[in-house]
């Protein structure tokens, strides 16, 4: 059993605003879980385009007192029990938005809301394993909804999905007050979401979830040809897994298991990179590059095979087969944020939570976006609407912690859909491999196969660029971009590192 202390506690996420959340639980007595469930509920007021309570997500955490690995599994369920029609066509359709000059399509409506399960996962991680009150965890929260200065980053996603976020008319409320949109500077107030987190205070998530509210967001999909119902709500659970645990050199990564695909394509890239030495290339070579495409193209056609769970992955690594197959995936850029912490009484948590690009529609009275995972064909690759309702969807979500033995050698994770998973890989090969420090792994530049396409960050020599354009097409784009991820992590005792790319943030909390 570890029994490690540390003499501060570190924060990494997204925005300042989340890092103070959680700062202040830390400083207050709160532990990792009560900061990480702080800045999960402030998340959702200061990154509306990333998150809401009406979304879902993981967390992967070392509790210290018991000393036990955990994994919290809040993400959406498909919906649709006791619904009465089934020939409903459900209000379900496309909206463009425009990506750095690239359109890419999502699909938005009623139809698109899959089983919320943010709100009932926060409180579930509180009561089992926080320490302090839940009112002082969500008041933080609760004082930004009711008025806060919108930052240049959370700007520039607003305006990306103006078209989801003004689709209702309490959205238009919200981000046209004035009659002109919400852009970097303004201030963002969301009353109805203020009050709302008074009554979770007080009451949980008894009425979003059984109450008023639940039946009302149950009649308004009847009415407008939605599929999410009461039995829905009434029966989301959340759930405590065992995490993936995946050897990488001399250490273990934890990672998300099922229904997370992230966790296992995350193991599958660090067992293939097991079997390469990386002294024999230096990072950022042309060797590098070249090797880090190939694995990306590996794992890409290992996925499209079905290694996409811990038991295809185990039965892969006993045969070593490789297949010939394409994948034919679109890729986009999916809204999701994370937050790492690790506290000075070696507790840590790693949260990952995503509202896809929301659905455009509201819980009454809430001021809650909910979120647009049924429009997402990603998670869906049999097509929509295909599977039954209560199923739990997959994610590409992976929250992860580095181990050595009994110690936690890095708290990990990241934003960015398909991303997730190579923007992870990237920054742990550098401090595992060549003993990068974690800020300077988290700033480098990366690239991802794009299907048919290496997508480079600048940054890498013209040399090394030019080897792989030598055998693959290659973009390589102006600057560093929200599309390769958001990776924040925590050294436990001793640094956090926030990814510039989503305007992230640190704290360090000295322990008494």
């Amino acid at each position: 059993m570890s029994s490690r202390k540390y003499t501060k506690s570190i924060v990494a996420a997204g925005h300042p605003e989340v890092c103070r959340a959680a700062s202040i639980l830390l400083e207050a007595g709160g532990n990792a879980f009560d900061a990480v469930v702080a800045a999960g509920f402030a998340s959702t007021v200061v990154e509306p385009a990333l998150t809401s309570l009406g979304g879902g997500g993981f967390m992967l955490g070392f509790n210290a007192r018991s000393n036990q690995d955990i994994c919290v599994d809040f993400f959406v369920d498909t919906p649709g029990k006791g619904h009465l029609d089934d020939e409903l066509e459900p209000h379900f359709f496309p909206v463009t938005v425009n990506f750095s000059g690239a359109a890419q399509v999502f699909n938005i409506g009623m139809g698109s809301v899959a089983v919320p399960g943010t709100l009932r996962g926060l409180l579930h991680i509180h009561k089992k394993h926080g320490v302090v009150g839940l009112r002082d965890v969500v008041e933080p929260a609760r004082r930004l909804a009711m008025g806060h200065e919108l930052n240049g980053h959370q700007g520039h996603f607003l305006d990306l999905l103006r078209p989801i976020m003004t689709f209702h008319k309490v959205g238009r409320t919200l981000y046209m007050p004035e009659g002109n949109y919400i852009c970097a500077g303004d201030s963002l107030v969301n009353e109805k979401l203020a009050d709302y987190l008074e009554q979770v205070v007080l009451e949980g998530d008894a009425n979003f979830y059984r109450g008023d509210i639940a039946e009302a967001i149950a009649r308004e999909m009847r009415q407008n040809d939605g599929l999410l119902t009461l039995h829905d709500l009434a029966g989301y659970t959340v759930h405590e897994r065992k995490p993936l645990g995946v050897k990488y050199r001399n250490s273990v990564l934890l990672t998300a298991p099922e229904p997370s695909m992230g966790g296992t394509l995350i193991g599958l890239s660090l067992a293939l990179a097991d079997s390469v030495d990386p002294t024999e290339y230096e990072w950022g070579s042309s060797a590098y590059l070249l090797q880090t495409v190939h694995r990306m193209k590996t794992v890409e056609k290992l996925r499209c095979q079905g290694i996409t769970n811990p038991r295809a992955l185990e039965a892969y690594l006993a045969t070593r087969q490789v297949s010939d197959s394409d994948d034919s995936g679109r890729l986009f850029s999916r809204g999701t944020t994370h937050i790492s912490i690790a506290d000075s009484d070696g507790n840590c948590a790693s949260m990952t939570c995503s509202n896809g690009e929301g659905s455009g529609y509201y819980a009454p009275s809430t001021g809650i976006m909910l979120n647009n995972m049924m429009g997402e064909d990603d998670l869906h690759p049999e097509g929509f609407h295909s599977s039954p309702p209560g199923e739990r969807v997959h994610s590409m979500m992976s929250p992860s912690l580095l181990k050595k033995g009994d110690e936690i050698e890095l708290v990990i994770g990241s934003g960015g859909s398909k991303r997730i998973r190579t923007a992870i890989s990237q920054v742990l090969g550098q401090v595992v491999d060549y003993g990068r420090g974690i800020d300077e792994a988290v700033e480098a530049p990366r690239l991802y196969w794009d299907e048919n396409c290496v997508q480079i960050e600048p940054g890498f020599s013209t040399e090394a660029v030019k080897a792989i354009e030598a055998g693959e097409q290659v973009h390589v784009w102006q600057g560093k971009d929200v599309y390769f991820g958001g990776v924040h992590c925590v050294v436990p005792g001793q640094i956090g590192a926030a990814d510039s790319r989503r305007g992230g943030a640190v704290s360090e909390i000295q322990a008494d």
